[in-house]
């Protein structure tokens, strides 16, 4: 009874207090009538508001009272108005075009414009306003669309149109194809330090799926000197009142408006060049603070941006106190196309209720994101109320249609039919893409390889088949976990060796332990520098072999994972019995400038008889340790996900060979430590990477080739490139049982050189730079020095190579980074 008394009291309250909540809602347009989109709407001397949605109607949630409720947007007037609330209220607001005045002009005896002398006061109090508050929370709902404009019916063999109906789109493949809305708490320490929970998340289409929109990520800060948006620019982009902005910009004084008692110059921006990362538009400044008022301003393909033609920006900013003005709201608009695709969509953010003098756990700022697992669980009504965005015809029509496939996406019966359609197996598949089968009810997929990946050719085997099949099956669709397993079948039509092998992964708490065993024919550089198909090329049709091969059956267990942060170990147990092969054919397409095989020794060519080693067996231990001094992470529904850190990875490892146990014949101990980090930011002057590493064998009682430390060399035009790879050097001459160390240091100048030039800045290359180092003492300081061009993951270098200062190598390289 009790319980029942409580029941009704609490539902009693909670209606009363939905009762007590009314909304302000209502149009707002220009003199025209024609809608003013994305308006930001808020309460005088408050952080509360809201934000008009793309056709200009806006909507906001406030208790019954006496409100002074401002519209501002940029280019406009801003318009105020008194309501004393009492009801849900519609009110309409037309506004009327900002007249900036530009009075009697002071040109200095430079002829320069005053904005210059307005600009140079924002830059010198750029740092205290980027400062000035050192802390704060805030709530920010995220809006984020995109719309495909036009699609080609087919692309690369898969049907568009019927991709397109199962994404919701019409039938000339147009509509929403991301609809998502987030409402996040997002708390900021100075300097830069943030962290985001988000509270809420919908998402068009799907019932389980976590939005995409991340605060963090929309978070655009003018007074930093840069804005690094990774993917979208190589190089980062030039804020207009950075500290060497006038380098990058002109600026032109357009007028002044006063508003709220405050003196606003209105600046017109424009790059100095065409092809700097700089952006165009306005940026407004208040006179005397020299704050940033507003900013409009967008980027264009000019600036070398990638995948979009444009991108426009549009902040907003409010006065928390006397001293203090914060965000209000960020816009990205954006259109582009590839391949046949135009797209078009924007993300918005509206920010609230500020808190400037929060309180915070001790290491919250560890932790950038965290997304719960209940954080798709809210209901239309709770959207409703929160939304200060609303929703327009068309997203209110998405959200309705897709709300429907979700609930069929997720049954067996549509799961089972796309499975029908997918799994269809066509002889093509067979030969070029291998055959895939899928299983999404149960989580399977199973893959067979194609049968133009599993042909090569070299002269120890002959024609080789070397065909694999895989599993996998993820089992925990919340944590992610799976388990996989994998066999290979190698023949070798030459020497008529059968091998085979199998491998499984299996989760063990969180870590995975991996299980081999088997028999293959293997490259003696257990980098495997050059691949099966590219040696095939060349054995064929250069008569030049240049992988060597050995027939590897073992046994192995390795244990790998994250033991805490950023300190990452795994431990491997291997025997192996190691036999080398003899060539078994002379056989090519073509004999070109009297090409002759080498054997399979590589340190005596001329000789095929002569093995490189005796047949041997070996049981080694290998562990392996990293630190990368990340403390960074970020929580999904399925688990963290540890960032990368701002420090270099130091790396151990040690091998230990043992000898007398299960007929081992090795007895050796090696010792190596590494130093990396990949893409440190110079600013406008690109990205650097180096590879330090250093070993030496304590013990070299008994050991063979195989066992010896080997470097990821190069001889040939094609190259896997890579941050611990050579250019030049031989693929196993070079090898060591003693001691080695080794340097690699590459430069990316991001377009800074090429940018200049139209060509090849339009086809958007970077300049690469390359030096790497090698001391053993079978070969003494050898160098090289590389530089090239790069396109995505493809480059083409010209290198030369060096040992103590004698040119003994050089040549053009192309390669593949992955």
């Amino acid at each position: 009874m009790r319980f029942a008394f409580t029941f009704i009291l609490f539902t009693l309250f909670y209606w009363s207090a939905s009762a007590q909540s009314t909304t302000l809602s209502g149009k707002v347009t220009d003199q025209s009538g024609k809608p003013v989109p994305f308006v930001s709407v808020y309460i005088k001397n408050t952080t509360k508001g809201a934000s008009a949605n793309s056709e200009g109607d806006y909507s906001l949630q406030l208790q019954p009272g006496n409100y002074d409720v401002r519209y501002k947007a940029v280019g406009y007037k801003q318009e105020s108005r008194s309501v004393n609330l009492r009801s849900s209220t519609v009110l309409n607001v037309t506004l009327t075009a900002e007249i900036y005045e530009l009075n009697a002009v002071t040109i200095n005896a430079k002829g320069e414009d005053p904005a210059y002398a307005i600009i140079r006061k924002a830059i010198r109090k750029r740092k205290a306003h980027l400062s000035e508050t050192k802390s704060y929370t805030c709530e920010v709902y995220i809006k984020g669309l995109q719309k495909l404009l036009s699609a080609p019916k087919k692309f690369m063999g898969a049907d568009i149109n019927q991709i397109g109906r199962e994404l919701g789109l019409d039938s000339n493949r147009r509509g929403i194809i991301y609809l998502s809305e987030s409402e996040s708490k997002l708390s900021y320490k100075y300097p830069g330090q943030l962290h985001e929970e988000m509270i809420s998340s919908k998402f068009s289409g799907s019932n389980k799926m976590f939005s995409f929109n991340r605060a963090s990520d929309a978070r655009v800060n003018f007074y930093d000197n840069f804005q690094n948006w990774q993917g979208l620019s190589n190089r980062p982009l030039v804020s207009p009142i950075s500290d060497n902005a006038i380098f990058y910009y002109k600026y032109k004084l357009l007028g002044t408006s006063t508003e709220n008692g405050v003196l606003i110059n209105k600046i017109r921006i424009t790059p100095r060049r065409g092809y700097d990362p700089c952006f165009e538009g306005y940026i407004y400044i208040i006179d005397g603070s020299w704050r940033i008022y507003a900013v409009d301003v967008y980027i264009t393909k000019r600036a070398n941006i990638n995948f979009v033609d444009t991108v426009r920006i549009n902040q907003q900013f409010l006065p928390i106190d006397s001293n203090r003005w914060m965000q209000a709201s960020n816009r990205y608009d954006f259109t582009g196309g590839l391949f046949g695709f135009r797209l078009k969509g924007y993300f918005i953010s509206v920010y609230k209720d500020y808190d400037l003098n929060p309180t915070f756990k001790k290491n919250e700022f560890n932790e950038i994101l965290h997304i719960p697992q209940k954080v798709t669980k809210n209901d239309t009504d709770f959207w409703n109320q929160l939304r200060p965005v609303p929703l327009t015809e068309e997203e209110r029509t998405d959200y309705k249609k897709k709300e429907i496939l979700a609930i069929k996406r997720d049954s067996k019966a549509y799961e089972d039919s796309l499975d029908k359609v997918t799994n269809k197996v066509k002889p093509l598949n067979l030969v070029l893409s291998g055959v895939n089968i899928i299983n999404r009810y149960k989580r399977e997929f199973y893959h067979l390889d194609p049968l133009i990946g599993a042909l090569s050719y070299n002269t120890v085997e002959g024609p080789v088949l070397n065909y694999g099949a895989s599993f996998r099956k993820r089992y925990d669709s919340v944590t992610n976990k799976f388990l996989a397993f994998g066999a290979n079948l190698r023949y070798g039509f030459s020497d008529h060796l059968f091998d085979a092998n199998a491998n499984a992964t299996l989760p063990v708490g969180s870590f995975y332990l991996n299980l081999a065993g088997g028999s293959n024919v293997v490259d003696l550089n257990n980098h495997e520098p050059i691949s099966s198909f590219v040696n095939s090329i060349y054995t064929l049709f250069e008569r030049e072999n240049y992988e060597k091969l050995y027939q590897k059956k073992f046994a192995s267990a390795s244990l790998s994972g994250r033991i805490t942060g950023g300190w990452q170990a795994a431990a491997t147990v291997e025997w192996a019995d190691h036999q080398w092969l003899p060539n078994s054919t002379n056989y090519s397409l073509f004999s070109p400038d009297n090409h002759q095989f080498t054997s399979n020794n590589p340190f005596v060519p001329e000789l095929n008889d002569v093995p490189l080693f005796q047949e041997y067996q070996s049981l080694k231990v290998v562990l392996r340790t990293t630190y990368d001094f990340s403390n960074k992470y970020e929580t999904y529904p399925f688990g963290r996900r540890y960032l990368p850190s701002d420090y270099p990875t130091i790396g151990l490892t040690f091998t230990k060979g043992i000898k007398d146990v299960f007929g081992s014949d090795v007895d050796y101990d090696l010792l190596s430590a590494d130093i990396s980090k990949q893409d440190i930011s110079l600013g406008m002057y690109g990205k650097t990477s180096f590879f330090l590493a250093a070993g030496k064998f304590l013990t070299a009682n008994s050991l063979y080739y195989p066992d010896y430390k080997q470097f990821s060399g190069n001889e040939i035009l094609f190259y896997k490139s890579g941050i611990n790879s050579f250019l030049l050097l031989d693929y196993y001459k070079f090898s060591t049982r003693t001691e080695y160390v080794e340097g690699h240091l590459e430069h990316n100048f991001s377009s800074f050189i090429t940018n200049k030039i139209p060509l090849i800045r339009k086809l958007k290359l970077q300049e690469i730079v390359d030096f790497n180092y090698l001391s053993t003492p079978e070969l003494r300081n050898y160098m090289e020095f590389g530089f090239g061009l790069q396109y995505l993951n493809f480059r083409v270098m010209y290198g030369e190579s060096f040992n103590s200062g004698s040119n003994i190598r050089n040549g053009v390289r192309i390669g593949v980074s992955f």
